[in-house]
């Protein structure tokens, strides 16, 4: 019926009014802003997040290795139970955080069950590409430094695997329980690798998942849409002593030394009197920028005078339009060594962050670690951290729309309607899924997200992002229950997220958060295996790295898909991931070969369809 419908329309000619911004922030009365579920329940987002990304990962080699993905010494399986549970997770009560307690729990079994599923076409297709059956592991903890291959194990591979179309390098870090490391990469030249020990921070949250009492990292490559494998070998395996160099406690408050970590993009200061983040300076540019975070947390509304409405998963309602911050003073410990260097912040008892750079990189990297939020004062809480800088910035804010084109947010005010504010907070917050930015007429400030999160600039110069909530009423959507998450040791669940700080001209900026962002969204697959597996075939040669394509696509072309459509038909999807005008160096056009692009399989024919894959693109003309 769809299609006779818009044929119908079609036919009528008739003119219709285009549409340039959005709906958000959407609200159904006064003082009820839905703007809760772009942070609600952040872990689930992040799982899903990280969730598709090894979907992409399974969907490549799936194709690369054909039959022998689905068929082989790991068993039988296909990428289609990870793609239906991603399907499902897509719905409007799954990834919005939306949706009862039990029920948000049976949706993120469904993507473990699909990661199952993938990790057997994982595991099949890299047996067959490296030419090696071996015990490959997936470590899903490594944010908390778990995994327990790299923790036992004297030697072992690391099979780092690139879905994004150029080379990309990755630092590398995981849990071990030695001191000294030889770390051989794919020709058996020494790669440069240090041991630092694990966080009290992590240790904290880990609990009794793990006991690694150290961190080996190291800098690895990998060529486009194919892998690289590193050889990794304990050398030693005595007390550690920290040196120099690698960690060194700060002098703390007490004499108000500065503190600061740089390479040779990037150098951070911190105040001496209070531990904050103090600024951020751009050495390639000579740019300093004043710029202050800290955490904060808004008292959740159960209902007043001027409305019934209480916080909830769906809506966002603060008690006073003033959060309440969560450390006038943090503790601090600098953390350096040759291949990173660190602040480690402690905020609370129950907020803590890591100030991170490593070498070669040009942004500023927080790790932040928020929960179990504290409830026995009878307070819902929607945490968020602030970055408060000295940009102009006219009450503009802009975010992504779907991690693509950029949309100007105005506070309080909307472009085609007047707008009758009544909530100066959550009626200006904004999704934000990829990055938001702030700018003056010659700096922009550029915060890119793991996840999905709400966002809003509510003074000139200020940014937040809502990192975690825990509230205690329901907000009468649907939900029926508060937004509480206990989580797996029953005291509320820790959230553990990262945002990366970009600061640069306006005119340049494009050119570093779109790349980065795509290869935040689509990062390396790490797979860890004890080596030493048997031949995948009779005479099969090793195979240490590979790559399916012939040479890199341009840095503004993304493969978005490389998918098996059938078992004679590959999907590929591209797109061009700079908007027009945004870049003098990457909004201009490009053609690709397409037939000169893959080296792993040869194209035959090729037919054009809509996005959407139902149906050719030249019946859509027609």
């Amino acid at each position: 019926a769809l299609p006779i419908y818009l044929w119908e329309l079609n036919k009528a000619n008739l003119s219709w009014a285009v549409k340039y911004d959005d709906f958000f922030p959407y609200a159904d009365g006064p003082h009820m802003f839905w703007t809760g579920y772009f942070t609600s329940r952040p872990t689930f987002k992040g799982y899903e997040r990280q969730t598709n990304n090894f979907l992409q990962v399974c969907n490549q080699l799936e194709v690369l290795a054909g039959p022998q993905a689905r068929n082989g010494p790991y068993g039988h399986a296909d990428s289609s139970v990870l793609k239906r549970a991603m399907g499902v997770a897509q719905h409007h009560d799954a990834v919005s955080g939306t949706a009862k307690q039990a029920v948000a729990n049976d949706y993120a079994k469904r993507l473990a069950a699909g990661r199952d599923s993938c990790q057997v076409v994982i595991s099949n297709a890299l047996a067959s590409l490296i030419g090696r059956k071996e015990n490959f592991v997936f470590c899903d903890y490594l944010n908390i430094s778990v995994c327990r291959l790299s923790e036992t194990l004297s030697q072992f591979l690391v099979i780092l695997y690139n879905p994004l179309a150029r080379t990309v390098t990755w630092n590398v870090r995981l849990p071990v329980s030695g001191t000294v490391y030889k770390v051989l990469d794919p020709s058996g030249n020494s790669v440069t690798n240090e041991v630092l020990p694990v966080s009290d921070f992590t240790k904290d949250i880990r609990r009794d998942k793990g006991s690694a009492p150290n961190e080996l990292i190291f800098q690895a490559s990998a060529p486009p849409v194919g892998f690289s494998t590193y050889t990794v070998s304990r050398l030693s395996n005595k007390a550690f002593r920290p040196s120099r160099g690698q960690h060194a406690p700060a002098p703390g408050m007490a004499g108000k030394t500065s503190l600061e970590i740089k390479n040779e993009h990037v150098r951070v200061l911190f105040d001496p009197n209070t531990g904050f983040l103090q600024e951020i300076q751009n050495l390639d540019k000579d740019i300093h920028l004043p710029i202050r975070q800290n955490f904060y947390w808004y008292k959740s509304s159960s209902g007043n005078a001027d409305s019934i409405q209480a916080s909830g998963a769906y809506i966002f309602r603060p008690n006073q339009s003033i959060p309440i911050p969560m450390a006038t003073k943090v503790k601090t410990k600098l953390v350096q060594g040759a291949l990173v260097s660190e602040v480690y912040q402690n905020f609370s008892s129950w907020c803590s962050q890591v100030v991170r750079l490593y070498p070669g990189q040009k942004f500023v990297e927080l790790e932040w670690t928020v929960g179990p939020i504290p409830i026995t004062d009878e307070w819902g809480k929607e945490v968020i951290t602030r970055l408060d800088s000295s940009l102009s910035t006219d009450s503009r804010v802009y975010t992504d729309s779907n991690g693509r084109e950029i949309l100007e947010r105005r506070k309080d005010y909307r472009e085609t309607w007047k707008l009758n504010q009544t909530e100066s907070v959550a009626g200006n917050y904004y999704p934000v899924n990829s990055r938001i930015y702030i700018k003056d007429k010659k700096v922009q400030l550029t915060v890119l997200t793991d996840r999905s999160q709400g966002g809003a600039s509510l003074s000139n110069g200020s940014l937040e992002l809502m990192v975690h909530r825990r509230l205690l009423h329901d907000d009468a959507r649907g939900v029926g229950e508060p937004l509480f998450e206990p989580g797996e040791y029953k005291d509320g669940l820790v959230v553990r997220g990262k945002h990366l700080l970009f600061v640069d001209t306006v005119e340049s900026s494009a050119d570093l958060h779109r790349p980065q962002a795509q290869q935040e969204y689509m990062a390396p697959q790490v797979v860890l295996a004890p080596g030493g597996g048997a031949p995948y075939s009779k005479d099969q040669d090793l195979r240490l790295q590979f790559s399916a394509v012939k040479k890199e696509l341009p840095l503004n072309v993304h493969l978005l898909t490389l998918a098996q459509w059938d078992p004679h038909t590959v999907l590929i999807r591209m797109e061009h991931q700079f908007e027009k005008g945004e870049s003098a160096n990457f909004s201009q056009s490009v053609i690709v070969n397409l037939q000169d692009l893959f080296s792993a399989f040869t194209i035959t024919s090729l037919k054009e369809m809509t996005l959407g894959v139902n149906q050719s693109k030249q019946i859509g003309r027609a």
